[in-house]
């Protein structure tokens, strides 16, 4: 289905809005929220996100409504996974608690930029050549093995930060504070212009956010080939991100599967993929050029309903065998 232009037109007001009264109403002064103001912001991006899936269903169909449903829940659970990162990067430049709302608000709209031009770019990539699809497929089977990995990994490693290419090389180019001045992206000592570390930081959120686009990008087109969709299910699964990370900071190393989750979302929409893939196949070395016949293909209801259910079985499994784990820490 042909989206309008009227459509994309909306859209980006709607979030250019949303973007514009969270920084002004929320970022503008520095402060660390408290776990209630989180709590009821993060619950008024998740209202937000659902009634526009509620329009989209209502103005253009509910099998794009749908679509957006389930590449919402999607997005938004990998983007969890965003948050273990954040919490990395900020801890290793010793941002000022103060500070640290406005960094991933900065970072986060940096990522959508990011994430547009991915997104335009992949659904171009499947427009042209639809073996793109088997390339999406086999990368998120192999996301999936990289996630389970990380689930396996001992608990007591601790996760270290290294400066990206992008960051290393704004290291070396530009001189750089030793210290924070506020929420100020430059400073001037001795007559001289310097970068300050809160530059280097939301450089850092927004292009570790690229790395995880390069996921969740190919795990969205698993579910729907229309950009629009794409695009609003990243830009309302994003914009809800800051308060989250003051939501669940305290609560995320007791999501000890969400690896695993993860991977299991990630391997249904990669086979997901790749059965679309052969059931439109028309690579010559692939059953003669001639797509396969008669391939199951998960709808977009029992995809919705498999990518919920994990989730919440990941996460009540997690929190019941942490709660465990703390009981027995106490009694020894």
């Amino acid at each position: 289905m042909h989206v309008p232009l009227l459509a994309w037109i909306i859209l980006f007001v709607v979030v250019i809005g949303i973007l514009t009264f969270d920084f002004f109403a929320h970022v503008r002064k520095d402060h660390f929220p408290s776990l209630k103001e989180a709590a009821t912001w993060t619950a008024i991006y998740i209202v937000i996100a659902l009634a526009a899936g509620l329009v989209i269903g209502l103005t253009l169909g509910w099998d794009l409504g749908g679509q957006y449903f389930a590449g919402w829940v999607t997005e938004w659970s990998l983007s969890l996974d965003n948050l273990f990162v954040f919490v990395i990067v900020i801890s290793a430049f010793k941002a000022p608690r103060e500070v640290q709302q406005k960094i991933i608000a900065v970072g986060i709209t940096l990522a959508l930029v990011f994430r547009l031009i991915f997104i335009l770019l992949g659904a171009a990539l499947i427009e042209q050549f639809s073996w793109t699809f088997y390339i999406f497929g086999v990368f998120l089977l192999f996301t999936a093995v990289q996630q389970i990995r990380e689930g396996s990994a001992s608990s007591e490693e601790e996760a270290e930060y290294k400066d990206n290419v992008f960051v290393a090389w704004v290291r070396r180019i530009f001189p750089v504070t030793p210290d924070y001045v506020g929420h100020q992206y430059f400073a001037t000592i001795d007559g001289k212009r310097h970068i300050t570390p809160f530059l280097l930081v939301v450089v850092a959120v927004g292009s570790a956010d690229v790395m995880f686009a390069v996921d969740s990008i190919p795990a969205i087109f698993g579910l729907t080939n229309e950009a629009f969709i794409v695009f609003a299910a990243n830009a309302f699964a994003l914009m809800g991100l800051r308060q989250l990370y003051f939501l669940i900071e305290g609560l995320m190393e007791r999501l000890i599967f969400l690896h695993y989750g993860l991977a299991a979302i990630l391997a249904f929409i990669g086979g997901k993929l790749i059965i679309h893939a052969l059931s439109t196949n028309e690579i010559p070395f692939i059953n003669g050029g001639q797509p396969f016949t008669g391939l199951p293909e998960a709808t977009i209801p029992v995809s919705l309903g498999y990518i919920v259910g994990v989730l919440i079985i990941t996460t009540v499994t997690s929190l019941l065998v942490s709660r465990h784990r703390a009981n027995q820490g106490h009694r020894d």
